[in-house]
């Protein structure tokens, strides 16, 4: 999805223009040199779009590929690796410390799932990709080219949406015509008050940005506001003896609530919440959680002021995890029959396959499970349905079964690892030199909209020339 321009850099997009999955962006500095920013799946209503195969393709050039920054390791920003290695790329794969260590892990389990099981393979391309890894200190500029035609540099910086994502800032200078630009990749901005996670803070200035717009139209509850609709959701399975099924991707959401369970109930007065069975289940949950503890200096204050008093957020007394076939099926027919209260945090977060599925098909049926979403649901995904038809006692398709719901669905919007709109229009208002150009992407057509409104409203408040396009719109 080219974006015609006589000038460089010129920017274009292979995924992630027109929805929230697929990211892949392009910066084309000359005509045979250029940088990639993330390489991802689609998935949902972006899947959809294009037929199976087509989605895989890497259909652009990647001899003229500088190098690959990955600003975070989940699939939808890095699924398409192994078709980009498979193209021809050569180059080095460039992320923070922690996403080295996470990204073997979220490959290993892609290739697992639509490659092969063949162990020796998987061993051979993980060696591959893992020999290609540079890592990069936050706030540190790592130069790529520095010759007679150009000076390339890149410097990652916090971004607050799991643990080693990262907003890219790329220097580019044109010795020839004596022109530099500095472009700006926001990959995916977390919200302030994450657990674990500092807030990303915004740079000095840029000249383009490229901005997710994910919650560009809405905003989040407040940290204290989310744990209290957390809490009264577990309440109400206490009372009624019931489950409490939380979708979540295995990387930085399962995390996230770990943490915050490990707050209510060290918080919590009675006996009942003491006694609650925080199960997860998702080995590759288990595996990044380890390695989450593991990364402890990249963790935030507030975190360390808990490790520093005795407490273990990501590993607590009443933490169990399903691991085998076997124990999920024992653990499914044990929370329907028993009566006895529980969360469940279990893969996959928008219910598009994983051991969740199992567990939902069972207990929508069922009025006193709960079904809590707190993250983003894409259009087109069984999570979506779900959180939509849902309240209204409608049905869901999962394994090409209908299931009818009438377990309760509820949302808790704080707890997305996404900024909202308000956070985004931060980000850009707390520079000091403002982008004069902002493309929209990540977003459906109604937030990008949204944040292009809010955007454009601030800058003629203040006189700052600005132009928003919107990916939605790209030819």
């Amino acid at each position: 999805m080219p974006v015609n321009s006589p000038h460089f850099p010129r920017l274009s997009h292979h995924g992630g223009a027109s929805g929230v999955t697929g990211s892949c962006h392009r910066l084309q500095i000359s005509d045979d040199r250029a940088l990639l920013v993330d390489c991802g799946l689609f998935q949902g209503q972006d899947a959809d779009h294009v037929d199976s195969f087509a989605q895989l393709t890497v259909d652009f050039p990647v001899a003229d590929v500088l190098a690959l920054v990955v600003t975070h390791v989940h699939i939808d920003h890095i699924g398409r690796l192994p078709y980009l290695l498979a193209a021809g790329y050569e180059g080095p794969i460039l992320c923070s410390v922690p996403s080295a260590r996470l990204l073997p892990l979220v490959i290993e389990d892609a290739l697992k799932i639509g490659f092969t099981r063949d162990r020796t393979l998987i061993e051979r391309f993980l060696a591959e990709v893992e020999g290609r890894l540079v890592t990069l200190g936050y706030r540190e500029w790592h130069t790529l080219v520095d010759d007679a035609r150009h000076r390339v540099r890149v410097r990652l910086q916090r971004a607050g949406h799991i643990l080693g994502s990262c907003y890219v800032e790329v220097d580019t200078l044109d010795r020839e015509l004596g022109e530099a630009q500095r472009t700006l990749f926001s990959g995916d901005l977390g919200a302030p008050y994450a657990p674990l996670l500092p807030a990303p803070k915004p740079p000095w200035g840029c000249d383009t940005l490229v901005l997710e717009s994910t919650y560009g139209d809405r905003r989040h509850d407040d940290r204290r506001h989310r744990r209290a609709r957390l809490k009264a959701a577990i309440d109400r399975a206490l009372a009624n003896g019931g489950t409490v099924v939380i979708p979540a991707f295995s990387i930085g959401r399962t995390q996230d609530l770990l943490y915050e369970m490990e707050t209510l109930i060290h918080q919590a007065g009675s006996r009942r919440w003491r006694a609650l069975e925080i199960i997860v289940d998702s080995p590759l949950a288990a595996r990044f959680t380890a390695v989450y503890r593991e990364l402890k200096p990249w963790w935030d204050a507030e975190a360390h002021r808990r490790l520093r008093a005795g407490r273990h957020p990501l590993s607590f007394e009443n933490l169990y995890t399903v691991s085998s076939h076997e124990e999920r099926e024992r653990t499914v027919e044990y929370l329907a029959v028993s009566h006895r209260p529980a969360v469940v945090i279990a893969a996959s977060g928008m219910v598009s396959g994983g051991r969740v599925v199992n567990y939902l098909k069972r207990m929508l049926g069922d009025p006193r499970h709960c079904v809590l979403f707190t993250g983003y649901q894409g259009a087109g995904t069984p999570g979506r349905d779900i959180q939509r038809y849902g309240p209204r006692g409608g049905w869901v398709e999962l394994d090409g079964e209908r299931i009818d719901i009438r377990a309760r669905v509820e949302t808790v919007s704080g707890y997305s690892a996404h900024a909202d709109g308000q956070d985004l229009l931060n980000f850009v208002r707390r520079m000091r030199r403002p982008p004069r150009h902002i493309r929209l992407v990540h977003g459906e057509r109604h937030a990008q909209q949204a944040l292009r409104d809010s955007l454009l409203e601030w800058a003629t408040e203040k006189g700052h020339a600005m132009t928003v396009t919107l990916g939605v719109d790209l030819p």
